[in-house]
């Protein structure tokens, strides 16, 4: 069992790879959900209850140093946007998956590039993330007829987390939030440059070619400050 810590009300497991999380998440028919400072310091009680009864892992060097502050060595960051095809990578030969997410011409784009990259992907279905209600009752009973084993589900935070709340409802699998993943993936949006990434940067880069980020990131600040002071 990986050791975790509760930081403002969230449980955050410090796995030491993403090996480890796979391992972890694969005996287990949870959500999977990234947290970084910005969710530990904004998530309101729905989210915080929904993280705590998954498995929150530290998609951010935020979270990553706020479970060093509390005692747990060797964590490493864990980005969804590279984890989801981490999975694909182990699984795709045997295993069943489900996308949803992003705009029509980005999980149309997606899913073409995944099957060039893993031919024979087991492919349960797919749409994009713009769902009606009514829409959504197709769904669910779509996820529930066809009981993918994995869904990745990229909306952004905390829809994403709402949705695979209510999918796991029907279908016992594991589910990853993912964000902008697809975007990237497709080559919609690109990721940082790797040197950002290798220095732990990649918070830097998106700030500085999205300025509208700014604001966010000041209250990252407060987040830094009550770490430090011990408030959570």
């Amino acid at each position: 069992m990986p050791d975790f810590r509760i930081i403002n009300g969230i449980k955050i497991y410090g796995f030491q790879s993403k090996s480890e999380l796979i391992e972890f998440a694969t005996h287990q028919n949870k959500l999977l959900v990234a947290v970084n400072a910005e969710k530990i310091y904004n998530a309101d009680p729905e989210l915080k209850e929904v993280i705590n009864q998954n498995i929150g892992y530290p998609d951010g060097v935020g979270a990553v140093w706020a479970l060093n502050q509390k005692g747990i060595s060797n964590v490493t960051k864990i980005p969804g946007v590279e984890l989801w095809l981490e999975f694909i990578r182990v699984f795709h030969p045997t295993k069943s998956f489900y996308f949803i997410g992003a705009r029509e011409d980005v999980i149309q784009g997606t899913i073409k590039k995944l099957k060039e990259e893993f031919p024979g992907i087991k492919l349960a279905g797919h749409r994009n993330g713009y769902i009606k209600p009514e829409e959504k009752v197709t769904l669910l009973k779509d996820v529930k007829e066809k009981q993918p084993d994995f869904v990745f589900v990229a909306m952004g935070s905390p829809a994403q987390e709402r949705l695979m709340t209510d999918m796991l409802q029907v279908n016992k699998g594991v589910y990853l939030g993912l964000g902008g993943s697809f975007d990237i993936y497709s080559g919609k949006t690109k990721r940082a440059p790797s040197v950002f990434i290798d220095l732990k940067l990649e918070w830097f880069y998106r700030l500085i070619t999205e300025p509208k980020r700014a604001y966010r990131q000041v209250k990252l600040l407060n987040f830094t400050w009550k770490m430090i002071n011990k408030k959570y």
